[in-house]
């Protein structure tokens, strides 16, 4: 995973010095005396002899950047790891929580806080460090912080380098481009006003963007409220180029989501907030929809950190981080059972999933489309739930699903990352390859028709197809976005491993970033954006 930005200051790994290799070779060697035991120094037997100096112990842990469970496994099996290390900063501490606290300090979200934070995060996560890095990695990797990404957003499209840096093409009307008009923009532009704020998460909604900086600040731009409901309102207040939200500058936001009616984001700590939607108690509060106050999710994830939240039509997912392993939680609208409780019901506090239990599936990823859910798990499977049409859930019919199901037609494919639309799917496999099944209006799945004579009609795919355009580019896919709109024809974007960007799907408004042909409205081939995200 990535390191801290370059402004956090280097880790000193318990004062280990440094030394010139030359220093290191030409010191003066012991000579070795038959039947001394050197490798037990003054010690008896048994005894480890690296307990006297832990320091290139530790060392060698925190360099190996090793997952937390690896640091479990050692302390499971071994004393010398089990018991405490007596050094430096808590003597009370095994080598293991200590290559843990080592491993979180690199990590930027952590690097700011102050001891009374750490030690609270510390106490949520369960009480470890090695479960603090657990949950560190595992947010990491969901929502991409620190890397390249990109969001396919209803009519217009942003893109964030590796470094921070925000582009934006495509619908304008709202000013939800941030460069200070209402013209669409066919072709990317960094957002000028951003210039010295590195932003590492986006989000965007029909005629609203979000932006989240290093610092956990939150930017937005476009319409100016939190519920995706008011589109078209005339008058409706906007402004066109990013402002700091003041209600979250208490609040160092690490995630943001938005599911129409609503907006959700994610604190560092693993604490969900939500604004709007909360006139009926929707999502556990009563306030008015216009409120632009940030209120806690309440209920059964109050004293869990949540790792990755996602949002799709009237509900909210919510991947969480337990002692006992990760679990799903879903809250709010359940029309076509994409809450995956088993029933239809609406749910007005978080609720866990249970069905993964059943399935003896360890959640890692989460996605959230209109009307449908997914999950990738830790041993590479794909589940889906909901409304089941167009083929969305892969399962070959049309039907809903009102718990998650393991997508058998990828049972010989590790999945990795996976990506949800307005009824339709994305999955992503550990070697680079996309599939893709749903909906098939405007060649927003990648496929080409099988048949040139229909190359106008936008077939369903009712199973998971490898998108074989995308392999032709000899690229490695890492992350696929696609428009999560059901008032938007959608547009869809692959990121390769090299950051380049290819985009198809609907383009009508310049979302895609490439040049179409006179009375031209859509791609069906990906097509490369002349913009380098890597």
């Amino acid at each position: 995973m990535d390191a801290t930005t370059s402004e956090t200051p280097t880790i000193q790994y318990h004062n280990i010095p440094d030394q010139p290799i030359t220093t290191i070779v030409a010191t003066q060697l012991p000579t070795f005396q038959p039947q001394q035991r050197h490798c037990f120094k003054d010690s008896s037997p048994g005894e480890f002899p690296l307990s006297d100096n832990p320091s290139i112990v530790l060392h060698v842990l925190t360099t190996c950047n090793l997952y937390a469970q690896d640091l479990a496994k050692l302390e499971a099996t071994c004393s010398f790891f089990k018991r405490p290390a007596n050094f430096d900063p808590d003597f009370d501490l095994s080598l293991s929580e200590l290559a843990a606290l080592d491993m979180c300090q690199k990590r930027a979200i952590f690097n700011p806080m102050t001891t009374e934070q750490r030690q609270h995060l510390k106490q949520r996560c369960g009480g470890s460090w090695k479960l603090v890095l657990r949950f560190l990695l595992a947010g990491e990797a969901c929502y991409r912080r620190e890397k390249s990404q990109v969001i396919a957003g209803p009519g217009h499209s942003i893109a964030v380098t590796s470094k921070g840096v925000v582009y934006s093409f495509g619908s304008n009307s709202s000013g939800q481009l941030g460069h200070g008009t209402t013209e669409d923009g066919w072709q990317p532009r960094p957002i000028r006003a951003l210039q010295g704020i590195r932003i590492i998460q986006a989000t965007a909604a029909t005629g609203r963007t979000m932006l989240i900086s290093d610092s956990g600040q939150v930017y937005a731009f476009g319409k100016q409220y939190f519920c995706e409901n008011e589109i078209g309102n005339e008058g409706s207040k906007m402004v066109t180029t990013p402002q700091l939200v003041e209600s979250l500058k208490n609040i160092f936001v690490v995630q943001a989501a938005i599911g129409n009616y609503f907006t959700a984001v994610l604190s560092r700590e693993g604490r969900v907030y939500t604004f709007s939607w909360g006139s009926d108690g929707k999502l556990c509060h009563q306030t008015d929809p216009n409120d632009v106050e940030p209120r806690p999710l309440l209920g059964a994830l109050e004293h869990i950190p949540v790792v990755q939240i996602a949002a799709g039509f009237c509900y909210l997912l919510c991947l969480a981080c337990q002692p006992s392993g990760m679990s799903v939680y879903s809250v709010g609208c359940g029309m076509g059972g994409k809450l995956g409780h088993g029933t239809e019901t609406d749910e007005k506090y978080p609720r866990l999933i249970e069905q993964f239990q059943l399935l003896n599936l360890q959640p890692m990823v989460i996605a959230a489309g209109s009307w449908h859910a997914a999950v990738v798990g830790q041993d590479g499977r794909v589940c889906t739930w909901g409304w089941g049409r167009h083929g969305c859930l892969g399962h070959g019919n049309e039907e809903c699903a009102l718990v998650p199901k393991v997508v058998e037609e990828l049972k010989n494919v590790k999945a990795v990352h996976v990506a949800a639309g307005d009824y339709t799917t994305f999955v992503v496999s550990d070697s680079g390859d996309a599939y893709s099944f749903g909906y098939g209006e405007s060649g927003t799945l990648g496929h080409d028709p099988e048949n040139p004579e229909q190359e106008h009609m936008h077939a369903d795919v009712l199973t998971p197809k490898l998108v074989t355009s995308m392999k032709q580019n000899y690229e490695r896919v890492i992350q696929i976005s696609l428009t999560n709109s059901v008032y938007w024809i959608a547009h869809t974007f692959a990121l390769t491993e090299s950051g380049k960007l290819y985009a198809f799907g609907a383009g009508d408004k310049g979302q895609l970033g490439v040049e179409l042909r006179p009375y031209q409205t859509e791609r069906r081939k990906p097509q490369r954006v002349d913009i380098d995200l890597g």
